[in-house]
């Protein structure tokens, strides 16, 4: 029976999405405008959302249902 690989992840979800969001946009800096670069900016837009609803997810105001 094959076993898993488990990683534990040494920064917070929230902290990697948003270096990647940053990593995505300073490429897209150096991209000429176009379909590459739009693809690249959607993607820092993801990751980057991402990153909010998963801060607000785990924020201390957010009470589960009763």
């Amino acid at each position: 029976m094959l076993t898993r690989h488990r990683v534990k992840q040494r920064d917070a979800l929230e902290t990697r999405l948003a270096a990647e969001a940053e990593r995505l946009r300073e490429q897209a800096k150096s991209l000429p405008p176009g379909a590459a670069r739009d693809e690249i900016l959607r993607k820092a837009r993801q990751a980057e959302t991402g990153s909010q609803m998963s801060e607000w997810l785990r924020s201390p105001g957010l009470q589960p249902p009763q």
